[in-house]
């Protein structure tokens, strides 16, 4: 069985900011705290680097990337639409610690941003942001599309329900209050966005990409 690797976390907002070296010592500076702003490193020299810049100078970095797709696949698929906004979640597992965010796609230029919640998982998370965005996009009568990398998200959005299994409780409180305004949204609005699935195979991690992979 091969070794897991070791990561470090540099925290930058939170109950303590500094460098890590456990999951758990950083979940602790980072719980209850809002806006917490936090990102794992492979290596402790780059998490200490980190930590001396900007955490938006950190998220949604796309790693060296290259297509396994043929020319004529790439060729079918093209170039992203930049007249629009992609939208991402993360959670720190599954339930775990959970936020999301939506960013201008050419720019990254974060446009909304919500959490870090206490329990959520990734798939409530890429729902609420795409309704999030849905909302964004409507308040500012913007003509942009929208993309996310959830086909699950998606899903819920068109079906107008959250379909979670994740049991209710005080810890995600939070997290289900906003997804019943979510869903209530959904049945109370009307909008002529549209949504599309970004093709991470061929242009990398989507630009709202929280880059914690």
């Amino acid at each position: 069985m091969s070794k897991k690797k070791k990561k470090y976390y540099t925290v930058w907002k939170g109950k303590k900011t500094g460098v890590f070296e456990s999951w758990n010592d950083c979940k602790k500076q980072i719980k209850d705290f809002q806006g917490a702003q936090y990102k794992s490193f492979s290596t402790l020299e780059d998490a200490k680097k980190a930590l001396e810049g900007n955490y938006f100078d950190h998220i949604g970095k796309n790693k060296s990337f290259k297509s396994g797709l043929s020319d004529a696949e790439l060729k079918k698929i093209g170039l992203p639409n930049y007249n629009s906004i992609s939208v991402d979640a993360a959670s720190s597992g599954n339930p775990g610690i959970m936020e999301y965010r939506g960013v201008d796609t050419k720019t990254k230029k974060q446009l909304f941003h919500q959490g870090p919640f206490e329990q959520g998982t990734n798939n409530i998370g890429e729902f609420l942001a795409l309704v999030h965005g849905l909302a964004f996009l409507k308040k500012h009568n913007s003509d942009r599309i929208m993309y996310t990398d959830s086909r699950t998200a998606m899903s819920w959005v068109r079906k107008k329900a959250c379909n979670s299994k994740l049991p209710r409780n005080a810890k995600n409180k939070p997290v289900y209050d906003l997804v019943d305004r979510a869903v209530e949204w959904l049945k109370n609005n009307t909008y002529t966005t549209t949504i599309l699935k970004w093709e991470t195979k061929v242009w990398g991690e989507i630009p709202a990409d929280f880059g914690r992979k």
